[in-house]
Parts: structure tokens; C-alpha cells; sequence
């Protein structure tokens, strides 16, 4: 039934509005907008024809098979809606509606769980704004119409800072194969939502924006996401963290917050990766969607500038980064591609009169050497080298050989160096604007690698 929510057929809209900016006439025309290709049918009593639909009085008056149905009609008038979807046949309901559980109206929000399990019909929601699904072309949501498509799934218990991050992921150019909207999770879960994401081709990476669990769901909780973090890296963001912050998820979305030390230790038992800042967040899913997992722990880092090269090695050992002590041979060849007073230890230091010639010797050196498992690459803006044109080299460099070494880049500087940064994770190679960033990202996919290692060694994984 799940799978339906991905791969429809078929989408009604019940309460679809001819009024623009009502939410029964923004999904209707996110859903036409983003290219759905199955069929579509708006439900509304009052109408004929939406947005150049065909229109019904109630989704028993649709002839075909209806795969899923976004609800978006007042509360009091969601029961009744449920058991028409159940008796069409609907697999699974998204409810946007709000009004339930998370004002304490919980007795009306069991009726309509008792009713989608009565029909054997899955509810998403309620109290949410829709979700979107790229590789099939669903955007069923109230928010932006464009979200760029891409290899990182995103589910979200907050309605409103997920359609913020819709616009937000646009204007930092990731892209996302799921935007999940969970709100009040009266029946499908972070966890469930998270299994089948695991096992999902278009998703690399699982992040999670979580103010809490229901009572009594903590052990499943754990159980279910070790499961997940075995196929594909998990980065949950835990909202109400503080003793105000707590209380105010338990009014926004009905979650039992809980004690942060319980979040911490059910995350570190199911190998959840915990970000503290939603740009942390992406920051670390970029790398996973991006880059190969670590083959090894011996990192090196190469750099025109001293200064973020000691950033970064202060953030490697705070991390636990290893960073390489390179062999006499490796410290030699490192030597033929920066001036006399460079330096070939780690950080390698190309020095400030490094242009493109010099970063491409010196990485093809590292990528080709057996010692290195990962590269961090550092820029400093410099009058003698354009960080574009160094972006497009390393672009050039790792697609002409082929290079699969795990690469992160932090490049420091201004517009220019901005667009560089652009550059470089548009062609899939992670890049932040500071060296601390860059390493922590890194420090993930290392910490991750480990997991997984230590997790296959254990007889009952």
C-alpha cells in the first residue's frame, strides 16, 4: 500500500477549489503544474470543471480506480470523507487537514485511523501540506511549485518549515527525490516512511526533521531505523531539544518531545546521524548524495593558504578525521608541484602562488596514491587564480580519470568564489564555503563507513 503513495495511478483531490490561493486549488495546481502523468480528478460538489479537469460531486462518482487521495476539507467533514475513500477503494489518504491531535481533538483523529484500517487504507497526515515524490513527477503539496529534482529524500513533521525548505533547497541547488510531509503521523511514521525510502533506487540519502515520537513507539522506533541505516545513511535534525522547546512541539504536531538524552541514545543505537542545524543537515546529505562512501580513513588535505589548512586540520582532529602522514615517496612527488617553500606534509601546502596546474598535480598524485582514502581540497582567493577556473579543472579531472576517492572542497572568497562553489556540486563534488564545514561533512561519511563496518562484523546485524 505504501508503494501506491509513490507510483500512483491515479490522484483525486477532494475539496479542489476554483478559488486561487485556497489550498484545494494550489495542490490541484502543483499536481497539473509538475507534469503528473496519471489521471487526476478534482472532487467538489459546487463545480464541473477545475483547471481544466473534469470534476465530481464525491469520489464515488469518479468511474476509475483512485490510488490516492489528498483531503483537504474541513475536519468535521474528514470522517465522512474516509469512508467514502474506503469504499472506492483509495490506498492511501493524505490527509492536509488540520484539526485533530494536535489541538486535542484525538478522539476524531482515531476515528478516521479506525476507518482507513477498517478498508485497509494508509493515511500521510493529517495536519500537513501535501508531499512530492520527483522521479514520478508528483508535486501534492500548497507550496512552491519547482523542486529541483535529485538523490536525497527529506521528511518533515513541521508543514511550514518544510515548504520553507522546498524554496530554500532551490536556492542551494539540492536536489531532493522525496519531500515527505508526516504532521501528526497518525498512522504512517518517520520509520515507516524511512523503510521504504531504504529500499527506494532514486534516494541516497534519508534526512528527517523530527520534533518527536508517539508514546510507546520508541522501541519500534529503533528496531525499524537500525533496518534503514544499514541500506542508506540517516541525518535526523531533533527539534525541541531545550525544556520550552519540548512543550512547544507537543502543541505544534502532538509528539511526546521527551528527554533529549532519550533522542540522543535511540539515535546512536539505530546509527542516526544528528545534525543540530538544518544547513548542518544538508550540508552532510550533500556529501552522501554526492560522493562515494570512504574506502578507508586516511585523509589528506591540499591547500593554497596555511590558514584554512590548519582550520581544517583543528576540525579533522575534533571530528575524528584521520589525517595522513604521507610516506618519504608520497612527500616527494607532492614536492614537484608547488614552489621550494611549499610544503608536502599534511595539509599539503601549494602556497599562495598556486594556480590551476598545481591543484591538478597534486590531486591527480593523491587520487593515484595508494595511502589516500579521502581528499579535502582548499581554496583562499588569490589574485593569481580564479576560483572558477580551478572549479572546472578538478570538474575535468576527476570525470577525464575516473577518480572515486571520496572529495569534499571548502572554498573561501567572495561572488566568484561562490560560483565556483556552485560549479563544483552541480558536477557532484560536495563544496561549502568554509573548511570546517567541508571536513564535518566528511567527518560524517567517515563516522558512517565505521558504522557500517562495525554493524556487518556482529553476527546478527
Amino acid at each position: 500500500m505504501v508503494k501506491a503513495l509513490f507510483t500512483p495511478r491515479s490522484i483525486a483531490v477532494i475539496g479542489a477549489s476554483r478559488t486561487p490561493g485556497k489550498i484545494g486549488y494550489v495542490v490541484l495546481r502543483n499536481i497539473k503544474g509538475y507534469g503528473f502523468p496519471g489521471k487526476v480528478y478534482p472532487v467538489n460538489p459546487q463545480a464541473d470543471e477545475i483547471l481544466g479537469y473534469k470534476a465530481y460531486p464525491s469520489i464515488l462518482d469518479v468511474p476509475d480506480e483512485v490510488d490516492v487521495a489528498i483531503v483537504t476539507v474541513p475536519a468535521d467533514a474528514v470522517p465522512k470523507v474516509m469512508e467514502e475513500c474506503g469504499r472506492k477503494g483509495v490506498k492511501v489518504a493524505v490527509i492536509i487537514t488540520s484539526g485533530f491531535s494536535e489541538v486535542g481533538n484525538v478522539e476524531l483523529e482515531n476515528r478516521i485511523v479506525e476507518t482507513a484500517r477498517k478498508y485497509g487504507m494508509r493515511i500521510l497526515g493529517p495536519n500537513i501540506f501535501g508531499y512530492v515524490y520527483t522521479p514520478s513527477s508528483i508535486n501534492a503539496t500548497f507550496g512552491p511549485l519547482e523542486v529541483a529534482k535529485g538523490n536525497i529524500a527529506l521528511i518533515s513533521q513541521s508543514g511550514a518549515l518544510g515548504i520553507a525548505l522546498m524554496g530554500w533547497t532551490i536556492m542551494n541547488e539540492i536536489g531532493l527525490s522525496a519531500l515527505l510531509s508526516v504532521g501528526n503521523m497518525a498512522d504512517l511514521d518517520v520509520a515507516e516512511l524511512s523503510e521504504y525510502l531504504a529500499d527506494d533506487p532514486n534516494t541516497r540519502v534519508i534526512t528527517i526533521y523530527l520534533e518527536g515520537i508517539k508514546p510507546g513507539k520508541g522501541g519500534e522506533f529503533v528496531e525499524k531505523m537500525r533496518k534503514v541505516t544499514l541500506k542508506k545513511p540517516v541525518v535526523v535534525i531533533k527539534a525541541g531539544r531545550s525544556r520550552r522547546g519540548a512543550a512547544a512541539a507537543a502543541s505544534h504536531t502532538g509528539s511526546l518531545a521527551g528527554s533529549d538524552n532519550l533522542y540522543e541514545a535511540a539515535f546512536k543505537q539505530s546509527g542516526i546521524i544528528r545534525a543540530y542545524t538544518v544547513e548542518e543537515m544538508f550540508d552532510i546529505a550533500r556529501a552522501f548524495a554526492a560522493q562515494p562512501l570512504p574506502k578507508g580513513e586516511n585523509t589528506i588535505i591540499i591547500t593554497n593558504g596555511g590558514g584554512v589548512g590548519v582550520l581544517a586540520t583543528d576540525a579533522a582532529e575534533f571530528n575524528d578525521v584521520k589525517l595522513l602522514e604521507p610516506s618519504q615517496e608520497l612527500r616527494e612527488k607532492l614536492k614537484t608541484t608547488m614552489p621550494w617553500f611549499g610544503s608536502a606534509k599534511n595539509p599539503v601546502d601549494l602556497t599562495g602562488q598556486a594556480v590551476v596546474d598545481n591543484y591538478v598535480k597534486a590531486l591527480r598524485i593523491a587520487a593515484e596514491s595508494s595511502e589516500v582514502d579521502n581528499i579535502v581540497i582548499l581554496y583562499c582567493r588569490t589574485a593569481v587564480l580564479d576560483p572558477r577556473d580551478l572549479a572546472k579543472a578538478i570538474v575535468e579531472l576527476y570525470e577525464a580519470e575516473h577518480i572515486d576517492k571520496t572529495t569534499v572542497a571548502g572554498f573561501v572568497g567572495g561572488e566568484d568564489t561562490y560560483e565556483a562553489i556552485k560549479y563544483l556540486n552541480r558536477h557532484n563534488i560536495p563544496a561549502y564555503p568554509s573548511p570546517e564545514r567541508a571536513v564535518y561533512a566528511l567527518s560524517k561519511m567517515v563516522w558512517y563507513r565505521r558504522y557500517l563496518e562495525a554493524r556487518r562484523a556482529l553476527p546478527q546485524a
